[in-house]
């Protein structure tokens, strides 16, 4: 079944429903047992008052508990848009997220054209620069793309837990297992200078990677 065959299925969009009504409170009452620790937080309303909207950038397998830190403030993701991305729209938005619907790999252009619309509108922006499939770890151009068009400058973080469950997936995606406590470790903005040609899009790719390595240690060390 092919991304957009599965909405021709009534007990599918039925099965995508009841998976995000279900989801959703399990999600949220996990993520009120987490216990947090932050570092550089400012940094997030700094670009807020300064007139401008973060496009928050991280690793797929930190959804989860990024879904529950960042909840209610109208931050606008890239869901996909096959079945797995329906669901998963549906529980982030209960969270208060607004969602472009599309990825690296189908409708991407789409996506951040709406991405690009809703930033215009006030609204700030999160990717997971890795995604949809991978390689891990590995960054994909969009969010520099974005920053490029509208201005509104990266804002990198990362986040680890310790304790949680890991899954066997290709992003090992992180579960924090309750009362956890976590550790958030925002880096400072990164902008993009909107006449950067291909080579200086490439070295803000290397640089967004080599900045979340770095946040990466300072949340391990955070905890």
């Amino acid at each position: 079944m092919t991304a957009s065959d599965w909405r021709a299925s009534r007990a599918k969009r039925l099965q995508a429903r009841l998976i995000s009504a279900i989801g959703y409170p399990i999600v949220a009452s996990l993520g009120a047992t987490f216990r947090w620790r932050a570092e550089g937080a400012e940094w997030y309303q700094r670009v807020i008052a300064g007139g401008r909207q973060p496009i928050m950038a991280f690793w797929h397998g930190r959804i989860l508990p990024a879904t529950v830190y960042f909840k209610r403030r109208g931050i606008v993701v890239i869901t996909s848009e096959n079945f797995d991305g329906e669901w998963i729209a549906g529980i982030i938005r209960r969270f208060g997220y607004g969602t472009a619907r599309g990825s690296t790999s189908r409708g991407a252009v789409k996506a951040l054209v709406q991405l690009k619309r809703d930033m215009a509108a006030g609204k700030p922006a999160a990717f997971t620069i890795d995604g949809p499939r991978g390689p891990a770890r590995v960054a994909q151009p969009g969010a520099i793309w974005l920053a490029k068009a509208t201005g509104n400058p990266i804002v990198p973080f990362h986040i680890e837990a310790d304790r949680h469950w890991t899954a066997d997936s290709w992003d090992q995606t992180m579960v924090p297992k309750p009362w956890a406590m976590l550790a958030i470790a925002i880096g400072e903005p990164m902008d993009i200078d909107p006449r950067a040609d291909d080579a200086a899009v490439e070295a803000g790719r290397r640089e967004l990677e080599s900045r979340l390595g770095a946040l990466e240690a300072r949340a391990r060390a955070l905890l």
